[in-house]
């Protein structure tokens, strides 16, 4: 158990953690430096808050929706509560740069259609060469 407490209290100082929330058999990893977290500073391994304790906080995008995990793991049992709450402050962020590159996507399209586009040419009926009546060639025109 000893091992097991250093190795927690010492991957969260480098800037980590990993969580394990039995009730619903959810494994998470949890950064807290911006190397792993581009949302580093809006996350928290505090130590000082609470004796025997560390409370944890980090942003991250899970399925697809913007959460926050809250919580703390008491440092000697290394057991504690946390919730996961939606993000919506990152979710409308999220949504922002999305609709940046679809707007940017969508331009590039547009410019792509403009300089490569060729003029239509009348339908012509490929299948009858040579007008109606006439045998049509091998490969069926």
């Amino acid at each position: 158990m000893e091992e097991r407490r250093m190795r927690f209290v010492n991957d969260c100082r480098k800037g980590y953690a990993e969580i394990s929330m039995v009730a619903s058999g959810t494994n998470l990893q949890l950064y807290f430096n911006a190397n792993h977290n581009p949302y580093a500073q809006e996350q928290d391994c505090d130590f000082e808050r609470e004796r025997g304790k560390v409370h944890l906080r980090s942003s991250f995008i899970m399925n697809g929706v913007c959460v926050r995990f809250r919580g703390w793991v008491d440092l000697d049992r290394l057991d504690g509560a946390a919730c996961l709450e939606f993000d919506e402050q990152r979710a409308q962020q999220e949504d922002a740069q999305l609709q940046e590159q679809i707007q940017s996507y969508n331009q590039r399209m547009a410019e792509s259609r403009r300089i490569y586009h060729t003029p239509q040419t009348p339908p012509e009926d490929h299948h009858h060469r040579g007008g109606p009546g006439l045998p049509r060639g091998p490969m069926g025109w």
